[in-house]
């Protein structure tokens, strides 16, 4: 407890934590303070996100990249479940697709193109394993054409194509599991040797002991709580601020839910550990395109009003596609350097320029 003890005193980052317990008090007592309680959910999200990046760097260290990268993958992405699950239970099918999308254009475009520039201003270039971020593009595209063909099926003029909708949701669901499922064995256990991380340069830093790392893992599971403050406030709070509901469930909600998962990110292209930072960005992506969505959709069935589709508009399945594309491009080489991180973070600043300026309605 003594390293976690010095960590949180020589990290001013770290001072935001006295925020978690405020929030949890402001929610109590003055419930109808929306724009408070979302200022408020921020800050905790942050501090809260850097514990569980040094955590799960330490673990990395342990387990390899390829291992680490996942694990913070999935516990970054209690966040975005517990937002989606609170709407999904109040029927806020829009605000659910809304984030889900936003989550995998964010942390495809936005963090996988950070990392790239905040490692290339450090080194002139980085190396990362391409075979695994080809493997994780790989099931982008396989998502992204499971988003597509509800979509399409929509199209047709015909009255029973409501239900058609819903039975493909309902087997695309079962199947992208299956994919993401056979993904995690054929990376993981039948051909790992393949996707070892590329060499990089030891650190002076020395990680926490195991068991410290996956005590503050545990622990920091409490930014799910926070979360859900943040969702409840976050509608009323964007309309303060004049943002549009496409705005704040594509950029918003996925900035903040991915916070955890970004600090990891950086930290890791910081210290020229691409390939746990290229892990996180496209590992998180392709989790969320193929198993969060899919078992929102499943969950529908029992906690929603109704039961939920694959249907996106087709603005955000192009959004989705261009994403998946450009992370195949630029992860083709297995090289990168600062110019590329701005190359992909332009496009994510094109599209959010877009949202930001459509009227208030999907796109």
């Amino acid at each position: 407890m003594s390293l976690l003890l010095k960590e949180i005193r020589d990290s001013p980052m770290l001072w935001l934590l006295i925020a978690v317990p405020v929030v949890f008090v402001a929610a109590i007592f003055i419930p109808e303070a929306h724009t408070t309680l979302f200022v408020l959910s921020v800050l905790a999200i942050v501090p809260l996100a850097g514990l569980l990046s040094h955590a799960t760097e330490s673990v990395a260290a342990k387990t390899g990249d390829a291992a680490g990268g996942l694990l913070n993958a999935t516990l970054g992405n209690l966040t975005e479940l517990v937002i989606a699950l609170a709407a999904l239970r109040a029927g806020e099918y829009t605000l659910v697709k809304s984030s889900i999308a936003g989550a995998i254009v964010t942390n495809t475009l936005f963090m996988l193109g950070a990392s790239f520039l905040l490692g290339g201003l450090k080194y002139h270039f980085q190396e990362f394993n391409r075979a695994s971020a080809r493997l994780q593009a790989g099931l982008l595209f396989l998502a992204t054409v499971g988003l597509l063909m509800p979509s399409a099926v929509a199209e047709m003029d015909s009255t029973s194509a409501a239900a058609v909708t819903q039975q493909l949701s309902l087997g695309l669901a079962l199947l992208l599991i299956v994919g993401y499922g056979l993904g995690l064995l054929f990376s993981l256990r039948t051909h790992r040797e393949i996707f070892a991380a590329a060499e990089h340069a030891q650190t002076d830093e020395m990680p926490w002991p195991i068991g410290l790392a996956l005590v503050t893992l545990a622990g920091v599971t409490v930014v799910a709580l926070v979360s859900e403050i943040f969702v409840e406030s976050v509608q009323k709070a964007a309309e303060a601020f004049g943002m549009t509901p496409a705005f704040v469930g594509f950029i918003v909600v996925a900035l903040v839910g991915g916070a955890a998962e970004m600090a990891s990110a950086f930290s890791g292209a910081r210290k020229n550990r691409l390939d746990l930072s290229v892990g996180i960005a496209l590992g998180s992506a392709s989790q969320i395109a193929l198993f969060v969505a899919p078992v929102l959709v499943l969950l529908s069935y029992v906690i929603g009003p109704s039961p939920m589709d694959l249907q996106f508009p087709p603005g955000v399945v192009v959004m989705v596609l261009l994403a998946t594309i450009t992370a195949m491009f630029v992860t083709n080489s297995g090289r990168s350097a600062w110019f590329v991180g701005v190359l992909v973070l332009m496009v994510y600043l094109i599209f959010a320029i877009t949202l930001y300026v459509l009227p208030p309605r999907m796109p």
